[in-house]
């Protein structure tokens, strides 16, 4: 499957913005999808994951209540809906595409798309 990632930029604190990561070559609907993001020094770390149905989702705790993973698989596209984004948000966002991505903890996806980036002012 490959992945394509978009939807970054520059937002100030407090604002929002929504992540899209559209899938080719597979179903959509074979694969746990999921994001992780990478700060600038720091290792990459998970974001959340959403089931192949949408019914089971998992977050960080950094993101708990602020972001939102979901997933329309008619469209093969997933989404994340980051709302009340802080300056420690900043960073390369990527979507990940394996079943251990749900595990706890997340293990390393096999397939990733390319990142976007985003950055948040404070």
């Amino acid at each position: 499957v490959q992945l394509q990632a978009s939807g970054g930029g520059l937002v100030q604190a407090g604002g929002s913005l929504r992540l899209s990561c559209a899938a080719s070559g597979s179903t959509l609907t074979s694969y746990t999808l999921g994001w992780f993001r990478q700060a600038p020094g720091k290792e990459r770390e998970f974001v959340a994951a959403i089931s192949r149905g949408g019914g089971n989702t998992n977050y960080a705790d950094s993101v708990k209540g602020r972001f939102t993973i979901s997933r329309a698989n008619a469209k093969n596209t997933v989404y994340l809906q980051m709302n009340s984004l802080k300056p420690e948000d900043t960073g390369t966002y990527y979507c990940a595409a394996d079943r251990r991505i749900l595990s706890t903890p997340p293990g390393r996806p096999t397939f990733w798309g390319q990142g976007t980036l985003v950055t948040v002012s404070s």
